[in-house]
This record gives structure tokens, C-alpha cells and sequence, in this order.
């Protein structure tokens, strides 16, 4: 059961907010419900929640920019739920602080597999420190650090990098990120894992910082020590 995960739902769809509540609630889930986004964003600063499912078509404001709005409020994982399935808009959700879409309608069991995986890897368990030069990866803690600076990632940018620093020196394909990040059908696909990415590196590597986070054309990603920006 999934008793300590605390779940927000930003729905103004009754009915669908009613039956995705009770279906998360059954699972053992904590959830509460918002039917707006000025209520959704009131209820994430004052609740915390580890993972945010958001309706995209909200009555007080729509479209990919509320995931910029909720991500200056919470370091929670932010899902969109949409009627809207053009690669425009889903790439407009990640690059504003999104870290994965649900098309709707869609099966209550595709949306739990979804939510369960993510907050699994979010929060992985076990004392686990990864350090690669200046960058120390703290698993146990859900933290990443380069230096004395402490990394602003999202949930799915936070997965990336630790997927990469777990592999440091080896070139993971987008179809292997796919795979770790996302283990249920459905992931997105090579451009969004590409907005990630070059947000992860922005984040990663600031202005006079070596790079760590190399593009090898054609095969992937590694992360090692050393190479020029």
C-alpha cells in the first residue's frame, strides 16, 4: 500500500476528479482535491504533496504555463492530464516543468502504474550517494548537489540524472532513459526526452562550470568527468 504518498488533484471535472480520487484513495494513496488552479496552488503550499495530477483546461487558467506557475510553488512531481494530444503542447508542458502527460480519457490503471512509478523512483530508498567530480547525488535524500550549489530539478530531471550517474562513463540510449524513467507503456517520446535533457544540462552545468553531461549524435547520453562546453 501506498499509505505515505500524498497525492493533489487539480481537476474542475467532478466526475473525474471523484473517480481518480477514490481509485488513488483505494490503492492507499493521501489525496486531496482542487477545482481550480488558484485552489490547486493554495492547497500545494499549504500540503506539500509528493506528486501534482493537473487538468490543463482549468475554468481560472489553461494550458501548458500552469506547470511553470505550480513549479515555482512545489518540487513535487507535476503530471498533466489533457484532451490535448499534439507533440506541441506536451513539449510546451515539459519544457515549463512538467515531468509527464496522461492523455485523456485513459485507464485508471495506466494513470496508477504511471503515478506509482514515478513516486518509486523519485523517493528510491536505501543509503545511496553517488559523487562524480563536484556532483554528489544523494539517492536517500532526493538531493543533488554541484559543489556548493544545490540543483532546482524536477522529479523526472532528478530520475535522469541519477539513471546517468549510476552509469557514469556509459552511453545511455533515449530508448534506455525511456525505459528506466518511464517502465510503463505509453513514455514519451525522442523530442520530449530531448527537452529534459537540455534542461537537466542547463540546471547541471552553470556559467564557468566544467561539462559533465555529454550528447554522443546518434547513440545517447553519458555523464563523465571532463570534455570541453
Amino acid at each position: 500500500m501506498a499509505v505515505h504518498w500524498k497525492v493533489a488533484v487539480v481537476e474542475d471535472d467532478r466526475s473525474l476528479a471523484r473517480a481518480v480520487t477514490a481509485g488513488l484513495r483505494q490503492e492507499g494513496y493521501r489525496v486531496r482535491h482542487a477545482a481550480s488552479a488558484s485552489e490547486g496552488l493554495a492547497m500545494v503550499q499549504e500540503w506539500n504533496p509528493d506528486l501534482v495530477l493537473i487538468d490543463l483546461m482549468l475554468p481560472d487558467n489553461d494550458g501548458p504555463e500552469l506547470f511553470a506557475r505550480f513549479r515555482t510553488e512545489t518540487g513535487a512531481a507535476l503530471v498533466g492530464m489533457s484532451a490535448r494530444s499534439g507533440l506541441s503542447d506536451i513539449v510546451a508542458g515539459l519544457r515549463l516543468g512538467a515531468d509527464d502527460y496522461v492523455v485523456k480519457p485513459f485507464a485508471f490503471e495506466e494513470l496508477e502504474a504511471r503515478v506509482g512509478a514515478m513516486l518509486r523512483r523519485v523517493r528510491a530508498g536505501g543509503s545511496d550517494r553517488i559523487e562524480l567530480g563536484d556532483l554528489v547525488v544523494d539517492v536517500d535524500a532526493g538531493v543533488a548537489t554541484r559543489g556548493d550549489r544545490r540543483l532546482d530539478l524536477t522529479a523526472t530531471e532528478y530520475r535522469i540524472l541519477t539513471m546517468l550517474a549510476r552509469n557514469a562513463g556509459k552511453v545511455l540510449s533515449q530508448m534506455q532513459i525511456a525505459d528506466g524513467i518511464w517502465p510503463v507503456e505509453g513514455a514519451p517520446d525522442s523530442n520530449a526526452i530531448e527537452v529534459h535533457v537540455a534542461r537537466l544540462r542547463r540546471k547541471l552545468e552553470a556559467e564557468g562550470e566544467s561539462r559533465l553531461l555529454h550528447t554522443l549524435r546518434g547513440m545517447g547520453y553519458m555523464l563523465k568527468v571532463g570534455g570541453s562546453r
